[in-house]
């Protein structure tokens, strides 16, 4: 990942237009007057030998006759000349250029990369339509239309969608602060155009359309760290899959690539939404209503049927409107006096804007409601203004609380912008509004989970992993890459998943009687075959065998009917087990395999027969930990089930997620494990049991946790020290040490906190505090010295680095509890931060000293560090160990 030179692509101080034209129906024209139109104050360039002069602006024939080595060039050649313009650009010091040239070959494309990179010039492309920055006036592409200067900025993948959307906005007077053109990809791409934007100023939320993602791990890694900034929407083509492939196994046939893609949006704090209408309709909602946390909405209007519209809405979207305390309800039917009012609340056509505002502030008193659409059909008896000016103190009160829909058009336009220029969400129909509502709450689940960090194994995880790779290796030596069903279910067992006891047999039916009575009747006789992957499919299970008749009559029949089903399938035997009979019983199904682009992934589902026809599933990326694992459990239907119903009890789902926990701890240990399906496993208010199980493996190895999307917490890098006679453990920082950390904080000397942090207070922010314990292992690490203390674990001191994209420096901090320095514990801290910065690359660890703070220098002296004047001032010094 890099955002190295990208100043140079999006803030240049001067551009160059390679094959600048003024031929019609030539990309070089249209790329020259896009420049010379859209206000760029910077130097503009032009090269063409055919021309001396263009529109004022003299025109050299070749690069090395540019006047000023340009930051930014334009490129709009054939292209075979595009790598030696490249290189040319390059070794004259341009440190980014854009490639509008289309259907560059994957010769031609690696042979301009090749030229780059001795430079280190950026490329943009090819067959990109461009950028624009509109706070710097830079249209620098081939986009028919401009954009005005606003706080969006859009990606996109597809060049024509860039020209639809510049078009559909300026009619909606929709402003960005960037638009870009990705092209192919070949250097530039998503992961760092995320971190680029993530830290820009003028940028407000971040609008992605996707068609396809490389690199998986760079792309999660930059996801997760822009969208801890701001909002990330993102809309990808490609939901359904027409003639999915075939598959072996239930999982890998279920995890199709769009429900992957789901889920690492889900898992990287994004929003996904399906249109690009709902994509600014989103990036709009998020801004103005980011504050508000409420998952119930009450529905205030003057209409029964918009009310109704609403509850529909809802209702499709998933949402429950809130249930209305009774003391809310009372409260309303005192000010209506027309008998008792439901919910939605229906105030009536002719409603004053005075009960508007009063039945506003009941719903907003309710502890039930976390916000409240109002909505209002025009009037004859009041004017829509007076009920807007009448409900804007509530409405713009901190948290937000107050969604609208002004319905109609110019009898209630002044109303809507009114509220517009409020900053108060406001939609055009109830359906949009709630379906904006419905964003919010799934962009707040889906940035919980952001900032969910497991390791690969849980705490008092007993896995037998031992067991379980000596039966997959010893499959492997015999050339056999599917387990049996009873190695399979004891691969299970060695990781906790409570399975049904299976005996193997001789494909004999005499020899499933004999079984059959060892296990006690009734029973369930499977066949038993590596080349048949879903044995109900040929009759090769048969349920509640009552007797040893019943078994020797199903084992001749079943044999009879494989054989005739799959005559070329080997027959290895039978497995007899206990027909498992339990009250209340749900089937699921619980899987594991290796997406092509995000690597291992969990599956979870309705299970049984019918799986791929019912088609209720989900998944997610490891590693998993409890609360990842209940939010898995969430995104499907069956998961209302689990909670019970009548006389039902509830599930026990705490049972469910140690499963899916277990299957992640599998993918991450066994790198050979490629495909596991569970189907079922069964669970009711007792617990769950896998009554059947198939894994197959993959000899090349190409699972493990070194595969994950998401590095998982990082537990190697816990280490146990004696540090002054006292047990210290040095490990890396945990979401869960928040409460932790602002204690260790309110513990430091203010002096402290002003030499290590530059300022003076002790308090911090709930959101700043977040930021500094739940973090990205892949580009951020922050290490604790914790020990023992009187009310539980204590931080003693921190050391924390940030690694730029390019890995080439870290910048570090650190800071010691106040009682507890000058005793040896900083230099324990840093000396662990230097070694695993060394381990994983990084070129450089730099900081910044206070010039007073006399004894944080002579300690990074001590440690090898250099000092250099910071150009901050004579306040600072700037700190630099080289690696």
């Amino acid at each position: 990942m890099s955002i190295r030179n990208l100043d140079s692509m999006f803030d240049p101080s001067s551009v160059a237009v390679i094959g600048a034209s003024h031929r019609p129906g030539r990309t070089g024209t249209v790329v020259w007057q896009n420049l010379l139109g859209g206000g760029y104050r910077g130097r503009i360039l032009a090269v063409n030998p055919k021309y001396d002069v263009l529109d004022g602006h003299p025109v050299v024939a070749r690069v090395d006759q540019l006047p000023e080595v340009p930051d930014l060039a334009l490129i709009c050649t054939p292209a075979r000349t595009v790598p030696d313009l490249v290189a040319r650009l390059g070794a004259r010091g341009t440190r980014a250029a854009v490639v509008l040239t289309p259907c560059l070959d994957a010769a031609v494309t690696q042979a301009a990369l090749d030229a780059a990179r001795p430079s280190l010039l950026r490329l943009l492309g090819p067959d990109s339509i461009g950028l624009l920055a509109p706070h710097r006036g830079l249209n620098a592409g081939a986009a028919h239309v401009p954009a005005t200067p606003g706080a969006l900025a859009f990606v996109s993948q597809s060049a024509g969608l860039v020209t639809a959307v510049l078009d559909w906005a300026q009619g909606r007077h929709l402003g960005f602060s960037h638009v870009v053109s990705l092209g192919q990809r070949a250097d530039v791409d998503f992961g760092d155009l995320l971190d680029y934007l993530a830290s820009d100023p003028h940028t407000r939320a971040i609008l992605l359309y996707m068609e396809a993602m490389e690199a998986p791990r760079k792309f999660m890694s930059a996801a997760r760290a822009a969208a801890r900034n701001k909002p990330v929407i993102v809309v990808k083509a490609g939901r359904t899959e027409a003639g999915q492939r075939a598959a072996e196994s239930h999982t890998r046939a279920l995890a199709g690539s769009d429900l992957v893609f789901e889920a690492a949006i889900s898992r990287a704090g994004m929003l996904r939404v399906d249109t690009l209408q709902d994509l600014f309709m989103a990036a709009e909602t998020l801004a103005r209503f980011r504050g508000n946390t409420g998952e119930r909405l009450a529905v205030l209007t003057n209409g029964g049927g918009a009310g109704v519209m609403a509850a529909d809405a809802a209702a499709a979207a998933g949402l429950v409107l809130a249930a209305l305390d009774p003391g809310t309800q009372a409260k309303l039917d005192g000010l209506m006096r027309r008998g008792a009012i439901g919910h939605p609340v229906d105030l009536g056509g002719d409603a004053p804007a005075t009960l508007y505002a009063e039945a506003l502030q009941v719903l907003a008193d309710d502890p039930g409601v976390g916000a409240t659409l109002v909505i209002h059909a025009p009037s004859a008896m009041v004017p829509s203004l007076d009920i807007a000016e009448a409900l804007l103190p509530m409405a713009q009160r901190t948290p937000p609380r107050v969604l609208s829909c002004w319905l109609g058009d110019g009898a209630v336009a002044a109303a809507r912008q009114r509220f517009r220029a409020a900053g108060i969400p406001s939609y055009f129909t109830p359906e949009e509004a709630v379906r904006a509502f419905a964003m919010g709450v799934r962009y707040r689940a889906n940035q919980e989970q952001l900032m969910e960090a497991p390791p690969a194994a849980t705490a008092g995880d007993r896995a037998d992993l031992a067991a379980a790779r000596a039966l997959c290796q010893a499959a492997l030596a015999e050339g056999r890459q599917v387990l049996t069903e009873p190695e399979a279910k004891a691969v299970l067992s060695a990781y906790g998943i409570p399975v049904v006891p299976t005996r193997r047999v001789r494909a004999d039916p005499s020899a499933a009687v004999e079984a059959a009575a060892g296990v006690g009747y009734p029973v369930v006789l499977k066949v038993l075959s590596a080349d048949i992957a879903h044995k109900s499919d040929v009759g090769g299970v048969v349920l509640n065998l009552p007797d040893a008749a019943a078994v020797h009559r199903a084992a001749v029949v079943m044999l009879a009917r494989v054989a005739a089903e799959r005559p070329a399938a080997r027959i290895d035997g039978f497995t007899v087990q206990a027909m498992v009979r339990r009250a209340h019983t749900q089937e699921l199904i619980v899987g594991c395999s290796i997406d092509a682009t995000f690597g291992p992934v969990v599956l979870f589902g309705a299970g049984g027969t019918a799986v791929e026809l019912v088609g209720d599933r989900a998944v997610g990326l490891p590693p998993l930990n409890e609360p990842l694992a209940r939010a898995l459990i969430g995104r499907t239907r069956v998961a209302r089930l689990l909670k019970g119903w009548r006389d039902t009890p509830a599930a026990d789902e705490a049972a469910v997620c140690r499963s899916l926990v277990a299957v992640s701890r599998l993918l991450a240990d066994l790198p050979e494990l490629a495909e596991l399906d569970i189907n079922p496993l069964i669970v009711n208010h007792e617990g769950v049991l896998a009554l059947d199980a198939r894994i197959r493996l993959d000899p090349d190895g190409g699972g493990g946790q070194h595969r994950f999307a998401i590095r998982p917490y990082p537990a190697d890098l816990v280490e146990h020290v004696t540090w002054r006679s006292r047990a210290v453990t040095l490990r890396p920082v945990r979401p869960e040490d928040e409460a932790q950390h602002r204690a260790f904080l309110r513990r430091l000397d203010p002096e402290d906190i002003r030499m290590r942090v530059f300022y003076s207070r002790r308090s911090i922010e709930r959101s700043e505090l977040a930021r500094l314990t739940q973090i990205d292992y892949a580009r951020e690490m922050a290490f604790l010295a914790v020990a023992p203390g009187p009310g539980g674990e204590e931080t003693l001191g921190v050391v924390r680095a940030v690694t730029d994209p390019d890995n080439d420096s870290a910048e570090f901090a650190i800071v010691v509890r106040s009682d507890l320095k000058s005793g040896g514990l900083g230099r324990l801290l840093m000396s662990k931060l230097i070694a695993y910065l060394r381990a994983q690359g990084t070129a450089r660890v730099v900081g910044s000293v206070l010039t007073d703070n006399r004894t944080m220098r002579q300690f990074l002296r001590s440690l090898g560090f250099a000092e250099a004047p910071t150009a901050w001032g004579n306040d600072t010094v700037d700190v630099t160990l080289t690696l």
